[in-house]
């Protein structure tokens, strides 16, 4: 085992660095702790269907409960979920520079100390979807399928960005699922709508690593695109804000949920502006950015489920 206070090369200076035990910095550095922006855009789908689900329902008793307990869910899984991915790809992640000094390749936890992490963290999660009915208990269990296949996509499809999309937005269905006890076309069109918001972003993200997937083998839409990913990031994002205004318009939105939806778009067109895909530290920026155009979006339709629920 090597030194369990190294540093993972992409990620210093953060409270895992300064502040937790020396004995968890392995554990939490391999559920992404360390750097949380994944958690919170597994949460942003969850969030966005909690919201315009209580707003279809004009009914927000619940919503404060159901936002905690997604917010501890999205953290939990997407944690097992690297401890997953890590796993499965330990071999490669020692090959490229960027993720050479994760726990697992660099030897600060074996195989055996990353799987009972992992357990413990699907545990929580369990204990938090029996907090929901019968029908979200199966959707959300349902998700792991996906889960479980996708750190094997990029070694066989230049797509692995649409499986990521799958799973990473399953929360847009969680919200119907929790607060309606169904999926209806509604919460498709946002499921659809957030698949294409996270092909577009995990394509900047993979742009980091792009040259390095490139000597081994690995496929993703950053180099299937390469120099046309401006246009195909326009053309994702623009096909995220569409569907996403379909699940508006079929969900009775008012008038905050669709300016929220404006203040998304708007930066998702900054991103691309923006996008230098040579500038693998300008990527990082761009992509942690995305929680902030979900947060927009969210916010908007926080405030229409209030003002719907106000005049039922």
């Amino acid at each position: 085992m090597s030194d369990a206070t190294a540093r993972v090369a992409d990620s210093t200076g953060n409270w895992v660095d300064t502040r937790a035990p020396a004995w968890s910095r392995p554990y939490l550095r391999l559920s992404r702790y360390d750097r949380p922006i994944g958690s919170w855009l597994l949460l942003m789908p969850c969030w966005w269907s909690a919201a315009l689900a209580a707003g279809i329902a004009r009914d927000v008793s619940q919503l404060p409960l159901v936002i905690v307990l997604f917010l501890i869910g999205a953290f939990v899984m997407r944690g097992a979920g690297c401890a997953w991915n890590d796993i499965t790809d330990r071999d490669l992640d020692a090959s490229v520079e960027r993720t050479r000094s994760r726990p697992l390749p660099a030897g600060q936890i074996s195989v055996t100390q990353a799987f009972a992490f992992l357990v413990l963290q699907a545990l929580i999660g369990l204990l938090v979807l029996l907090q929901f009915n019968r029908f979200a208990i199966l959707t959300g269990i349902a998700s792991l399928v996906i889960v479980a296949i996708y750190p094997f996509m990029k070694r066989i499809t230049w797509w692995p960005q649409v499986v990521l999309g799958l799973a990473f937005s399953w929360g847009a269905l969680m919200g119907f699922a929790v607060t309606l006890g169904r999926i209806d076309l509604t919460a498709l069109a946002l499921y659809a709508g957030s698949i294409a918001w996270v092909i577009g972003y995990d394509t900047i993200y993979a742009h980091q690593d792009a040259e390095d997937d490139a000597l081994i083998g690995i496929k993703s839409t950053a180099r299937l695109f390469g120099a046309r990913t401006h246009l195909a990031l326009a053309v994702l994002y623009s096909l995220a804000v569409i569907l996403i205004g379909t699940a508006l318009t079929l969900g009775g939105a008012r008038w905050p949920a669709w300016i929220g939806l404006v203040a998304f778009a708007a930066h998702l067109a900054w991103q691309i502006k923006r996008l230098d895909i040579s500038d693998p530290a300008l990527c990082l920026r761009l992509f942690k950015s995305n929680r902030d155009a979900g947060l927009l979006l969210c916010a908007g339709l926080l405030v229409d489920a209030v003002m719907r629920a106000q005049i039922s």
